[in-house]
């Protein structure tokens, strides 16, 4: 259990954390979120001992562990990716060493009667279960594991970490960190370089990860498929919600509400205090009722509501003329680099109106069928065909180099702003972060993430009847996530997404193409939809289904179909009860989490009034009660699963 104990962090004068204090517990999955500035990532370095609160301390268990992931990560040397996840072990390796030198002395040892030998045998030992423990002989299996988890052939094991791209190389920093399998885990923005596949493996890599996970990220599905706990940085304080996400964002709005009432009411009743104290100060007879009001208001602990960020940006893109019906065609399209196969055959339609998303693993071919939509690749073999006055506007993802770089943030936008819009150019730049003297930075001092932001915010606004975006999420937080969607819904032409966003995605696409294995099938209908219809709850599934063979050996036994149906059915049986198993133990989670917030409430008894205490301990025992009840639960479907499976 880690004990943050009045943490206080100055940041540029300002207060960032006031005396801010809770609990990590153990098997804790908790989603850190808050505006942007408001100290996620600073709150995340201060628990991976990289900064140093000014004020109050971190109580950690002794020998315990934490590992960081950073969104800022240089490689160097000419290192392989199997080499450079195997420094993971840098410590195994090196109490590894020391076993071999405590087996050389037990081995050599002169006097095996003396208690020196004695103690070196059960140093030696319990070095040798330690290492056990920590799985030494499982190591080249664990890293196998996870650098396939998160979408690394075999063949890339032995490729040179500088042949990788940015986003591939922090997949390699992220593998190294889920090796080490610290007590604590630091995520900054997890999911930004990964695909969906990749994505998945992750959400059920830290469902069953044995140590507490602390993550900030804006991926909504991915948040509430992983935590319990939610923790939102306001007002240079925290409020601790015992839930995931979504769940979080109801609450939330619940609690804002009744504070407002509160806020509201109080406020009245401080303008009528305020108003006696004007009306008897300057009595005689009333001068000592006034003083113990001004006594009474200087008391008064103020109801502070933050500010909600209400401003909404509504525009609809600029009207341009309509294309063709057809709007691309894909005829038995080849791409090779080298020797190297990328798609084969390719073939479909894009008509007028579709929306579309490409999705798939990352290098299966998706943002290369884009830049050849748009005509920045050749095929190898094959024909695009592009229809009738399309108008394109792309977003890539390296977009940001084509700004130039001697305007300001503000000038790049209200140059080619519609007339009706030219007004509002601020608040568009404020949905995409910039804001106040952000604004008249010239974008050449812009970080990676800000150009970013800044090309697609100017790309929204031109004329165009078909926009194709590759992966425009990456850089955008929750609320600016949303506006891009609500752009997107509204506008009339036809849209092509490359995204890892499921939650972007659903209710913004009627059409997936599915790249695997140098092909493209269709799908009708939303992201979801395709999950459902593939009879599947992940993308790892279909995998599973498309390489296990099953061959059936021809029988003359009548029965034979009945058994198979029968079979079928104990199938669609189990995966039912693993699903109500794994439902339940989020709850369990969640319940232990809530509980344990509870009790470290109760065990600060000077901080409550006594009808908060029984509300509190009311709670408490129906949350007990609520476990309770849960873990017989968990106990009667795992008894069932286990028959079935028999």
């Amino acid at each position: 259990m880690i004990y943050i104990n009045n943490l206080s962090v100055v940041h540029a004068g300002n207060p960032l954390f006031e005396e801010v204090t809770f609990l990590i517990n153990p098997r804790d999955r908790i989603g850190l979120v808050g505006k942007n500035g408001a100290g996620k990532s600073t709150l995340l370095k201060i628990l991976a001992g990289m900064n140093r609160p000014d004020g109050g301390d971190i109580s950690f268990p002794k020998e315990f562990t934490t590992g960081y992931l950073s969104q800022d990560i240089v490689f160097r040397g000419k290192s392989t990716v199997i080499q450079e996840a195997e420094t993971a072990f840098k410590e195994i390796k090196a109490k590894e060493k020391h076993y071999e030198e405590l087996t050389e002395q037990v081995t050599n040892h002169s006097d095996p009667s003396s208690q020196e030998y004695l103690d070196l045998l059960n140093d030696w030992n319990d070095l040798g279960h330690h290492l056990e423990i920590l799985g030494l002989n499982t190591l080249q299996e664990q890293m196998e594991k996870i650098l396939v988890g998160l979408g690394f052939e075999r063949t890339d094991f032995n490729r040179s970490v500088s042949e990788f791209s940015g986003g591939w190389q922090m997949r390699i920093e992220l593998a190294k960190l889920l090796l080490q399998k610290p007590d604590l885990l630091l995520l900054d923005e997890p999911t930004n370089h990964l695909d969906i596949e990749a994505i998945i493996w992750l959400e059920e890599f830290l469902q069953d990860y044995e140590g507490a996970v602390v993550m900030v990220s804006h991926d909504r599905a991915f948040l509430d498929r992983v935590t319990s706990r939610t923790i939102e940085i306001v007002n240079h304080t925290i409020d601790d919600y015992p839930c995931s996400y979504s769940k979080y964002v109801t609450l939330r709005k619940e609690r804002r509400d009744h504070l407002l009432n509160q806020k509201k009411n109080q406020d009245n009743q401080i303008r009528q205090t305020e108003m006696l104290i004007e009306k008897f100060r300057y009595k005689a007879n009333k001068a000592k009722f006034a003083q113990s009001l001004i006594k009474q208001l200087d008391r008064t602990e103020r109801i502070d509501v933050e500010d909600e960020d209400n401003s909404s940006i509504r525009f609809r893109f600029p009207e341009a003329e309509r294309s063709g019906h057809l709007v691309f065609e894909s005829k038995q399209v080849r791409k090779n680099y080298g020797e190297k196969n990328i798609l084969s055959d390719v073939t479909f339609q894009i008509l007028r109106g579709d929306r579309v998303a490409f999705v798939g693993r990352n290098g299966e071919g998706k943002t290369t069928m884009v830049k050849m939509l748009v005509g920045e690749e050749p095929a190898t073999a094959g024909t695009i065909t592009i229809g009738h006055n399309v108008k394109l506007g792309f977003y890539a993802q390296h977009q940001a180099d084509r700004l130039n770089t001697d305007e300001t943030v503000f000038d790049t936008i209200d140059k080619i702003a519609p007339y009706d819009m030219r007004t509002r150019v601020r608040g568009l730049l404020g949905a995409f972060l910039f804001r106040g003297d952000d604004i008249y930075k010239k974008t050449k001092v812009l970080s990676g993430g800000e150009k970013s932001r800044l090309a697609l915010a100017k790309l929204l606004l031109e004329p165009v009847n078909v926009l194709i975006l590759d992966e425009p999420t990456n850089h955008l937080d929750m609320r600016s996530k949303d506006v891009l969607k609500e752009a997107l819904k509204e506008y009339q032409g036809t849209l092509i997404l490359v995204s890892h966003d499921r939650d972007f995605l659903d209710g913004l696409v009627n059409k997936i193409y599915y790249f695997r294995n140098h092909a493209v099938k269709e799908h009708l209908g939303g992201v979801y939809e395709f999950l459902a219809a593939q009879k599947a709850e992940s993308f790892r599934e279909i995998e599973l289904k498309k390489t296990s063979k099953i061959v059936e050996i021809a029988s003359p036994d009548k029965n034979r179909g009945r058994n198979d149906e029968q079979e079928k059915q104990k199938q669609k049986e189990l995966k039912k009860l693993e699903r109500q198993v794994k439902e339940s133990e989020k709850k369990i989670a969640e319940l232990e989490s809530t509980i344990s917030h509870v009790e470290f409430r109760l065990s600060k008894p000077e901080l409550l009034s006594e009808s908060e205490s029984k509300e509190i301990y009311s709670h408490y025992e129906r949350y007990k009660q609520q476990l309770e009840e849960e873990m017989n639960l968990w106990g009667e479907l795992t008894e069932k699963m286990e028959k079935q499976k028999a």
